[in-house]
């Protein structure tokens, strides 16, 4: 798990599933991730599904925001905040090998917590400010090196994060960092070279 950790927008959804195709496409995107904040919970399904084929026909693992219930649905990997239950909870009850991802704020005890509860990866953000949460302050990237030098799963840098300003995170022991609007704010034809110039800092 290394690269570029795609986190879907709220764009409507025709116009996100082009961005996905053309994103994924490029072989560079490590794992996506389906964030919709603003859908209805009645209709997410049918979009999981949408986006479930695509990420099957382009190989990329597919995890599910904050609601285990959904992932178990479809057999997917999760990834949980702090007030979105166990992660004990995702291991007993999703398929064995999934991605189960954790938001560990700027906190080494939580990040501590959750692998030993089963977490496959841990995040810790928002790194820098970022206009999705506003509320979630800036940790800098101290405690990305001191997560790099404790744990042995990969570390997931969140918040802000844009080719301009994350060699530094990489450098810092980021494998993995998560991404809306530096790739999905912009228009499908800019997408695939955004997506190699992320994949170029982590070669």
């Amino acid at each position: 798990m290394r690269g570029l950790y795609l986190i879907t927008n709220d764009d409507p959804i025709q116009l996100l599933l082009e961005k996905l195709d053309v994103a994924l496409a490029t072989g560079q995107v490590a794992i996506l991730q389906y964030r919709r904040k603003k859908v209805a919970k009645a209709d997410q399904p049918s979009e999981v599904e949408q986006i479930k084929a695509l990420c099957e026909k382009h190989q990329v693992p597919f995890v599910i925001n904050d609601d285990l219930a959904l992932a178990e649905q479809f057999g997917l990997g999760v990834h949980l905040g702090q007030s979105d239950g166990e992660i004990s909870d995702a291991a007993a009850r999703l398929p064995q090998g999934v991605i189960i991802g954790r938001t560990c704020l700027n906190s080494l005890e939580l990040a501590e917590k959750a692998i030993a509860d089963g977490a496959t990866y841990v995040a810790f953000g928002a790194v820098y400010a970022t206009s999705t949460k506003p509320e979630a302050g800036n940790v800098g990237i101290e405690v990305i090196k001191q997560a790099k030098q404790k744990f042995a799963v990969p570390i997931c840098a969140i918040g802000g994060l844009t080719v301009e300003n994350s060699q530094v995170v990489i450098e810092a022991g980021a494998s993995l960092c998560a991404v809306i609007s530096d790739i999905l704010g912009r228009s499908t034809s800019e997408i695939p070279a955004r997506v190699d110039a992320w994949a170029k800092l982590f070669a």
